[in-house]
């Protein structure tokens, strides 16, 4: 039986935010680079990622940056 992409979401949701920050980062890792609108390089993207990590500001809820992702997706 293998585990599903939910099961594995609910159980990272159960991590702490850093721990969270960085299973995504380790799976953006993973991802290609081809997609459109995504870079895993782009500078502004790593600075942000850095900021949260040293600062614990505040998230930006998974729905909105869903939201955005579809939008930049489309475009």
């Amino acid at each position: 039986m293998s585990t599903t992409r939910e099961e594995i979401l609910r159980t990272a949701m159960e991590l702490s935010e850093s721990d969270r920050l960085l299973l995504a980062t380790e799976l953006m890792e993973t991802v290609s680079e081809t997609l459109p609108g995504f870079s895993r390089n782009d500078p502004e993207l790593l600075k942000e990622i850095e900021t949260r990590m040293d600062d614990g500001s505040a998230c930006i809820s998974w729905e909105a940056v869903r939201e955005q992702l579809r939008a930049d997706l489309k475009s």
